[in-house]
């Protein structure tokens, strides 16, 4: 199965008057993402849009002010995820740090329990004795969840950033963006980002009722955290708009200095990364997946308490083990991927036009806690939406969705639902990511119906496979000069993409570096200059073919050997010439 890409360049963005004083390149880059205004790249935290407009914040204050008066204890119930772990120990932190007595964490076991705020969750809870119980990261659809804890008499104050459906459960407070009516600007924020808003809030109104000088403590820097804010909302693959930017943006800087949390340190360092040089890349593909691999594989609480502790010794101890359950979860991957494009062939969707506009895939011996990448795996094989599902419990299977832009999934899901109301026994989600659960008898119409829904929105044209590229650069802008300068530039992610660039180049030598990585020496066309390119995870077949004039699209990056720094290109796809 060969599903190509091209490589086509964005259309050309008029640069508006107020990105002039940037560099050529920067703003030619900047204002191809819609950027009007210089102070979009600036990521002071007095930028954040204020916690005020938020629906539901007032109410979610007087619950924690009360809940600290009283002496009462709260139960932070968190996601099985990179995200919800963040937004657990961003509660259990600033909670501790404003002087609640008793804080505890519950995080549900995925294989046991599910998603959310469930009403068996809701009987664990209870032999805690909480008398408030905070959702972070999940609630919004947690309707029966809810009603069983107020029925139990717990408080429930729900924050989560999910999109909402028809219901809303009955909590005593809700903080969630998304929720109708709610004003709020950045609708991106992940988990993470809203309990450190309400934190935030809580602190300002603390501070106004003196709250920390009658108790003689301290009052909290909650910047202090916004290294896990950035860590959640990167690995939670939210958009990276501008009130986004600066979360991580600042989080990132605090782990460059080495005032990061044990934890992120000790990840970030058995991902072999250098914290001084770390960027938002890093947070995705090496330190969130080994975090996420604890609710993979295993129990999230472990990831938590690895984020929790300020040990720097446990913090490593646990870092290492959750190195070893990403190991682990690789293996898998790569073994259900197999099986995945075997199955494709299997049912001769071994070309482009055969396959289905919106796909799904299903074995009843796959990891559930693995599905969702596969589902992403697949997704980039094949350049179309991609629900991958596995056996759950009670004849039901679950579903792991992920979606490319043109397509909502979330909403995709929602007119399945209205549509045919006996399909879906519940789902929720996001723009590009879902899950859900059917009857496994259900899986066939699901199949045609989940099909026929994304040709109501996507054709032929737009599952190609496209590299978008910012277009060439000169000889003398890929330097290092050009690299340091985009680097720093911002915060690049989802909805922000890093400067892909695409050119001609001539092969000088090539070698297999590491087993699966090609090391490439190229020079310019009619040019005496080089560069050296390393094509990560290479497709070998494919770059035996493209010969020795390639078109190459590439990203600029940092090079740092023996203390010597220089350009490389990073390759992201090669055609022939």
């Amino acid at each position: 199965m060969n599903h190509r890409k091209r490589i086509v360049r964005r259309a050309a963005a008029e640069i508006p008057p107020e990105l002039a004083g940037l560099r050529p390149v920067l703003a030619r880059v900047v204002a191809a993402r819609q950027l009007q205004d210089s102070r979009e790249l600036e990521h002071a935290l007095e930028h954040l849009a204020p916690y005020h407009s938020l629906v539901g914040i007032e109410a979610a204050i007087a619950l924690l002010a009360d809940a600290l008066v009283q002496r009462q204890r709260i139960l932070v119930v968190g996601d099985f995820d990179a995200d919800g772990a963040t937004s657990t120990a961003v509660a259990v932190r600033a909670l501790q740090a404003m002087g609640a007595r008793e804080v505890d964490f519950l995080v549900p076991n995925r294989f046991e329990y599910g998603y959310g705020l469930t009403p068996e969750i809701v009987a664990v809870a209870r032999e805690r004795g909480p008398d408030l119980i905070v959702t972070v990261d999940n609630g919004i659809s947690s309707i029966a969840g809810v009603r069983a804890a107020r029925e139990a008499g717990i408080r429930v104050l729900v924050t989560d950033h999910h999109l909402p459906g028809a219901e809303l459960p009955e909590a005593d407070a809700i903080v969630n963006p998304n929720q109708p009516g709610d004003p709020f600007p950045s609708k991106n924020l992940a988990g993470v980002g809203v309990i450190f808003y309400l934190m935030s809030a809580l602190r300002a109104h603390l501070r106004e009722a003196g709250w920390f000088a009658d108790q003689g403590i301290g009052e909290p820097n909650l910047a202090r955290l916004l290294d896990l804010v950035a860590l959640g909302t990167v690995a939670d693959v939210v958009p990276l708009d501008h009130n986004n930017r600066i979360l991580v943006a600042q989080g990132l800087a605090r782990i460059r200095a080495g005032v990061a949390c044990a934890g992120i340190l000790a990840l970030t360092e058995v991902a072999g990364r250098r914290r001084e040089q770390l960027v938002s890349a890093d947070l995705g593909f090496a330190v969130g997946p080994r975090l996420n691999a604890a609710g993979r594989l295993d129990d999230m609480t472990l990831g938590i308490r690895c984020l929790l502790t300020d040990e720097p010794e446990e913090a490593r101890r646990l870092a290492f083990e959750l190195d070893r359950l990403n190991r682990e979860r690789r293996s898998i991957e790569e073994e259900m991927r197999e099986q995945a494009l075997s199955e494709l062939k299997r049912a001769q969707w071994d070309a482009q036009e055969r396959l289905p506009l919106g796909l799904c895939l299903y074995d009843p011996a796959w990891h559930e806690g693995v599905i969702g990448i596969l589902a992403s795996r697949i997704k980039e094989r094949v350049h179309r939406p991609v629900i991958v599902f596995t056996d759950a419990s009670n004849g039901q299977i679950k579903g792991s969705a992920r979606s490319i832009p043109g397509l909502h999934i979330r909403d995709a899901l929602d007119a399945i639902a209205a549509r045919h109301p006996e399909l879906l026994t519940k789902f929720g989600g996001h723009a590009m990511a879902a899950g859900l659960t059917l009857e496994r008898e259900a899986l066939a119409p699901f199949s045609g119906a989940f099909d026929q829904e994304v040709r109501r929105h996507l054709c032929a044209e737009d599952v190609e496979g496209v590299v978008l590229s910012d277009g060439a650069l000169a000889p003398d802008e890929a330097t290092l000069e050009t690299a340091e300068l985009l680097r720093n530039a911002a915060p690049w992610g989802q909805g922000f993409p890093e400067p892909l660039f695409d050119g001609e180049f001539d092969v000088v030598q090539q070698r297999v570096v590491g087993e699966r990585h090609l090391k490439l020496v190229v020079k310019w066309p009619q040019g005496r200059s080089c560069l050296d390119v390393i094509a990560f995870n290479a497709d070998f077949d494919q770059w035996a073919a493209a010969g020795e004039r390639i078109r190459l699209a590439y990203r600029l990056s940092v090079n740092e050997f023996r203390g010597e720094r220089t350009v490389q290109l990073i390759a992201e796809h090669v055609e022939p010439m």
